[in-house]
């Protein structure tokens, strides 16, 4: 055994000692325990395993360099290279981006090049194995082979910290790389400024999903380096104009085998001397293990809203684990001082509320901002805070925010239910008239077919692509601003918005049977295949009209009159599930993932459909799938996501169907109820209230809901509305192994609907 294995060998075993003590001081049963962050790094799930505090500004992430669809989180599993450890990171998305402030430990010679890297990049490398890598909320750890260092990575919320444990008789070098592009992202311009021999300053200004992104930072090294090279590149647009420098900094130290190097680095969107206050603030001294212990206790705190009895020890992990994904965006983009940088690129300083950005709104306004209304009361006001400063920074509220730019990504005005659903649900510590004055600016526009919608009441086919998810989805929005209107006494608006919403049905063709595309003079397109999923030049945004046909959450009971009655509707449902699984189209998005028949859980538009079942009066059909699709898509694995997380909205999914309800249209302050996963589940509210959730003779075998008590008396209705579950108590099932003929079913136990 050489000399640089035994050191290793030591370091490991002493911080596993260390860690075994400390998790024994925070909870002999945290619910940490639970979470396994590798849980999406494989094939399309697009999660990273690093460290990260719940929402923070700060994901401290180990990057593989590769430039792949797979590699959107700048990891992947399947990978066995790491070019650097990078501050910033996207979770779950379906584009990449970000990956600011590369940092990567070394020792001469250095490795470059790694296999199937951009040769531009010029990464210095290290193979690893996953044998030698740790994951656990807050905190992350990987032996990097090729130099036999021993790295090991924290966060607070605008700050990052790193531990690295060099081997003996050979000189650390710590490297700083601003070059790096990796995805989508490139360098425009850059800075490492020395302020002494411990303390580095700077900038990167990047382009890419987010056209405009400024990261500054100030970073400090726990002991003085003795030189340092800065290299320096010029940037070339594509024009051949010169744009500025990308720079990558090399800082050598003395050798001390018994003296791991430490850093901590702080960042901000707005100055160096912002990144230089949060630095200060989070991270005053050179503690490691006590700023992984704040990063595993904010974690504990916040996954312990939720308290999980059962055996069933595999399924907690995948409980805890989704819930945590759900926890990682929006995420914070103010400083300590409240600055934080405006839509507009100038620097506003708000106290009145925390800014937050990575809202990814056409996945997350379905499951994710429902769930954050239950377990993050503290938040929610200054995310709807967030969105209405954008509307005034920019005249529009946000589509897909990022960093403070507008990436304009995916279809609808999907602010509009975040905002909506939160004034409803008592949320009211925002200015509701300029939140209602941004929503309805969303919904008359004249882009992205909106005047259509807004004047014909459909979207011409011939006018505009992706026509009929577009439309669908503004039916949606525009029912939630029409709630809205009601709430503030806006009858004419009421009035407007609700025949907006109502208008979906222009696109149902009762001959087929499906959502269809209709051309501008009225007829619809042909030729017509309801399996056609051909990648943005089709009717439907990832997807067809197999699955678009149920994208009506706000008016199930009028899809279910539009196709002959409940019988009628069950038994078209059910061939959603049955058909064939094939999709045609020359190019079919990934997206598209997670098939039973042509039912899609790997993608958003579907995640209500399988509820739809308790508005037919056969909620144990619902109960059927979930159950299918627990066990069949969500696994306590590298690839345990079926599809993109995309911040979260996949996992927040799990986390409401194993609790046993589901938020179907999240401003109708009700919740269709599925079927439980555990046996017993405490859900810990807002109003310091909570709500038990029990399932009595659960069983593999008995996913079925033969009755139910709340609070003690008998309980029919299959969903529960949001005041009922708000004012906390018990809900008991009885499960069976057969369906109940009699439990959910009657008109007057279904979910209610906009057609009554």
């Amino acid at each position: 055994m050489n000399t640089i294995t035994k050191t290793v060998l030591i370091l490991i075993l002493g911080m596993l000692s260390l860690n075994l003590t400390v998790t024994a001081q925070l909870s002999s049963r945290s619910v940490n325990q639970y979470v396994n962050p590798f849980i999406g790094t494989a094939e399309h799930g697009h999660t990273y395993p690093g460290a990260q505090v719940p929402f923070g500004m700060v994901q401290l992430s180990p990057d593989n360099g590769f430039q792949g669809w797979d590699w959107c989180s700048g990891y992947n599993y399947a990978d066995s290279v790491i070019v650097g450890f990078s501050h910033t990171h996207l979770s779950g998305t379906g584009i990449g981006d970000l990956y600011d402030l590369l940092v990567m430990p070394a020792v001469a010679p250095f490795k470059t090049g790694a296999p199937n890297r951009p040769e531009k990049a010029s990464y210095e490398y290290s193979l690893f194995s996953h044998k030698e890598e740790l994951a656990e909320p807050g905190y992350y750890r990987v032996l990097l082979k090729d130099y036999g260092i021993f790295a090991e990575l924290t966060a607070t919320e605008r700050a990052g910290m790193h531990r690295y444990s060099f081997p003996a008789n050979k000189q650390p070098v710590i490297i700083l790389n601003l070059q790096h592009a990796m995805n989508w992202d490139a360098a425009v311009d850059t800075r490492i400024e020395i302020l002494d021999n411990q303390t580095i300053a700077g900038y990167r200004l990047s382009t890419g999903w987010a056209n405009d992104q400024h990261i500054y930072f100030v970073a400090r090294f726990s002991q003085p380096f003795i030189k340092h090279e800065i290299n320096n590149q010029k940037i070339v647009k594509k024009t051949g104009e010169q744009s500025g420098d990308a720079q990558k900094g090399y800082f050598w130290f003395s050798k001390d085998a018994n003296k791991p190097i430490l850093l901590k680095i702080g960042i901000s969107a707005v100055s160096v001397e912002g990144a230089m206050q949060n630095l200060e603030k989070e991270i005053p001294g050179w503690d490691f293990d006590d700023i992984k212990d704040r990063a595993r206790l904010a974690w504990e705190k916040s996954l312990d809203v939720i308290k999980v009895s059962d055996k069933k020890e595999n399924e907690k992990t995948i409980f805890y684990t989704a819930l945590y994904h759900s926890m990682l965006a929006p995420t914070l983009f103010s400083d300590v001082d409240g600055s934080y940088r405006g839509a507009d690129g100038k620097t506003r300083i708000n106290k009145s509320f925390v800014n937050y950005t990575t809202f990814s709104l056409w996945d997350t306004y379905r499951a994710s901002h429902p769930l954050f209304c239950l377990i993050q009361p503290d938040r929610v006001n200054d995310m709807v805070s967030s969105l209405l400063a954008f509307y005034k920074e920019s005249g529009l509220l946000p589509k897909w925010p990022l960093v403070g730019c507008e990436t304009g990504t995916m279809t609808g005005y999907h602010a509009v239910p975040v905002i909506v659903e939160a004034y409803l649900k008592g949320y009211r510590n925002f200015d509701a008239e300029l939140a209602y004055e941004a929503v309805k600016k969303s919904a008359m526009q004249d882009v992205e077919g909106i005047k259509y919608w807004r004047d014909l009441g459909y979207i011409p086919a011939d006018k505009e692509n992706e026509s009929v998810s577009k439309a669908l989805e503004y039916a949606y929005d525009d029912w939630c601003i029409a709630q809205f209107a009601k709430a503030l006494g806006k009858q004419q608006d009421y009035e407007l918005f609700l025949k907006r919403a109502g208008n979906y049905r222009n696109f149902f063709d009762a001959s087929t049977g499906f959502m269809r595309g209709k051309m501008a003079n009225g007829e619809w397109r042909t030729p017509f295949n309801p399996f056609m999923a051909e990648h943005r030049a089709n009717d439907y945004t990832e997807g067809n009209a197999w699955q678009y046909t149920w994208l009506v959450p706000h008016d199930p009971e009028g899809l279910i009159q539009l196709m002959g009655g409940k019988e009628k509707f069950s038994n078209r449902l059910d061939s959603l599930f049955l058909v064939k699984s094939d999709l045609s189209g020359k190019t079919v998005s990934p997206d598209i993932s997670g098939l039973i028949g042509q039912y899609a859980q790997g993608n958003e538009p579907g995640h209500h459909t399988i509820y739809l079942y308790n508005y037919a009066g056969k909620p144990w059909k619902t109960a059927e799938k979930i159950q299918y699709i627990r066990k069949n898509f969500y696994k306590n694995e590298p690839n345990g996501i079926i599809g993109n997380d995309d911040c979260g909205q996949m996992s927040a999914w799990y986390v409401f169907g194993a609790m046993g309800f589901y938020p179907v249209d999240p401003s109708g302050l009700f919740y269709a109820i599925g079927s439980p996963e555990f046996e017993r589940l405490v859900l810990k509210l807002p109003n310091n209230k909570i709500f038990e959730v029990v399932a009595r003779n659960l069983s593999d075998k008995n996913i079925y809901i033969k009755s139910a008590l709340l609070n003690g008396r008998p309980f029919m209705h299959n969903y529960i509305t949001h005041q009922e579950l708000m004012q906390g108590g018990r809900l008991e099932f009885v499960m069976d192994k057969k369906p109940s003929g009699s439990w959910g079913v009657g008109k007057n136990n279904t979910p209610p609907s906009m057609t009554h």
